[in-house]
């Protein structure tokens, strides 16, 4: 038996999952890196750490497995989007950390293209709004900082890439410096009708085109790699994150939706052949492209959705462990009028607001740890549901049900308060790793391994369902205190660095 081979890298792990012809996982391996915080508000990880983590665990996968590269018919990569890492091409080494979606250091940057008036430019040619966690902006930091980066640039002698570009550097030797349409929609760079670098928009950012990767159909062979064992295997498919999950969750229709419940949340809706201008701040992105075909969709982006529970870990150590979540928030009967805004790094869809800041809302002196990991919960599923009523308006259609995947979907908990708040089902699949799930799918069409989007949708199968199980009255009072709440963090850090 044959098997495809997904790279899963993320912003906190790097994974690696084999595949069998079925889809469903063979094995497992995984790598937690370092998430580096220079200064409030910025944060990297080193481009050589993500390449070690992300090669170890690849070799990791397939020797758990019993198999050897020859086993392996085709390489698929899936990546956190938007993170920016440049590198020089004679040494193949970064010229600076990797500067991570999560990042606000260029906030500043988009206020002055917003007053500069180019707003409307970036929201017409790409689908997107000018915010700090898109690559374009963290490409101009690091032209404008780091020292003689901006000639080598303009000399030809850099290369920029999202993380999946990284990877496909390495694993080729160098040979490669390619990315695919999805990952290039998310630089504030690319037309997404066009499907090409746009010079106005280069301009606009004062980005060198010297610069920029070559773009490529989401599926197809891009090249090989020789440095798994057992000869050269293809590289075949790429995707962004939530794009790969979109098709691991055989949203393959128009009107479909997925949510994937990771370090953020992020939430898309397959819209077919034409783009849909958002009209209530979401972002119009390429879903995939497939034998020179866009397909897209309409995406709302959540900063801050499973790193609140690290962060109840981490920074509060109120859990040992991402589980324990679950077992102290059912310790109460409800969230004792405790609500918590995860605006840790901003807000995003759809207020995005680089300027909010976290806060806790509705503490008494009976307020317990428990009302704490409840409100950190909800706030994810509140998020959420905001963005399902953005969605619902841009599209016009009404949503029947979610499909979930990512980490926190194993929390029961969460689910079912999350299809209280939504009305609709929320449909758990058996396979939740839907992520390199769909790009193991890019992967193996162009490898012949799967004969077609038809047969993938045949595959999706559901684990549990939760059905909507509160009043309509209550959900709406609920929502009403998250909407208070969200609006007394908005702009706590222009009014901080402002006090007048």
């Amino acid at each position: 038996m044959k098997y495809v081979l997904a790279l899963d890298q993320g912003t906190t792990s790097s994974r690696a999952i084999v595949f069998d012809h079925a889809g469903r996982i063979k094995t497992i391996a995984q790598k937690e890196f370092r998430q580096i915080f220079p200064q409030p508000g910025w944060v990297e990880h080193d481009p050589n750490e993500i390449w070690s983590s992300q090669i170890g665990v690849a070799a990791e996968a397939i020797t758990s497995a019993g198999l050897s590269g020859r086993d392996i018919v085709a390489i698929g990569i899936t990546n956190q989007r938007e993170t920016t890492v440049v590198w020089d091409r004679r040494t193949g080494q970064p010229i600076h950390n990797a500067i991570v979606w999560q990042d606000r250091r260029t906030a500043g940057l988009c206020d002055a293209l917003r007053a500069a008036g180019h707003e409307e430019l970036f929201q017409r040619k790409t689908g997107l709004v000018l915010d700090a966690y898109l690559a374009g902006t963290k490409l101009r930091w690091i032209l404008d900082n780091v020292p003689d980066a901006r000639r080598h640039a303009e000399a030809g002698e850099l290369a920029f890439g999202t993380i999946d570009c990284w990877l496909l550097w390495k694993l080729s030797g160098g040979a490669l410096h390619v990315t695919d349409a999805t990952n290039a929609s998310r630089t504030l760079l690319f037309d997404i009708t066009q499907q090409a670098w746009d010079d106005e928009l280069l301009a606009a950012m004062d980005v060198p085109r010297a610069l920029l990767p070559e773009v490529r159909d989401s599926s197809g062979i891009y090249g090989d790699t020789d440095l798994l064992g057992g000869g050269r295997i293809p590289i075949a498919g790429v995707a962004g994150d939530q794009h790969a999950a979109l098709l691991g969750q055989a949203c393959t229709r128009p009107g479909m939706v997925k949510n994937t419940y990771g370090t953020g949340c992020f939430m898309l809706m397959n819209t077919g052949e034409m783009p849909i201008p958002s009209r209530n701040r979401l972002i119009t992105t390429t879903a995939w492209r497939l034998a020179g075909r866009p397909r897209y969709a309409l995406e709302g982006s959540i900063f801050i959705a499973g790193a609140v529970v690290q962060w109840l870990r981490d920074g509060l150590g109120i859990i040992r462990s991402a589980a324990e979540v679950e077992t102290l928030a059912a310790s109460v009967p409800d969230n004792g009028g405790v609500y918590l805004v995860p605006a840790f790094v901003g807000l995003g869809a759809p207020h995005w607001d680089p300027y909010a800041r976290g806060a806790i809302h509705g503490l008494t002196r009976g307020a317990t740890a428990g009302h704490l990991a409840r409100a950190a919960l909800e706030s994810i599923a509140y998020q959420v549901t905001d963005l399902i009523t953005a969605m619902q308006g841009d599209a016009g259609l009404t949503l029947s049900e979610l499909r979930v995947d990512g980490g926190a979907t194993a929390n029961d908990t969460l689910m079912q308060f999350q299809a209280n708040l939504l009305g609709v089902p929320v449909l758990r699949p058996r396979v939740t790793e839907t992520t390199a799930l769909g790009a193991a799918y890019l992967a193996g069409l162009a490898a012949g391994y799967w004969s077609g989007l038809d047969e993938i949708a045949a595959q999706w199968q559901v684990e549990r369902v939760f059905e909507p199980a509160m009043g309509r009255e209550q959900v709406d009072a609920l929502r009403g205190n998250w909407a208070r709440a969200v609006e007394r963090s908005k702009g706590w850090a222009q009014a901080e660095a402002d006090p007048a």
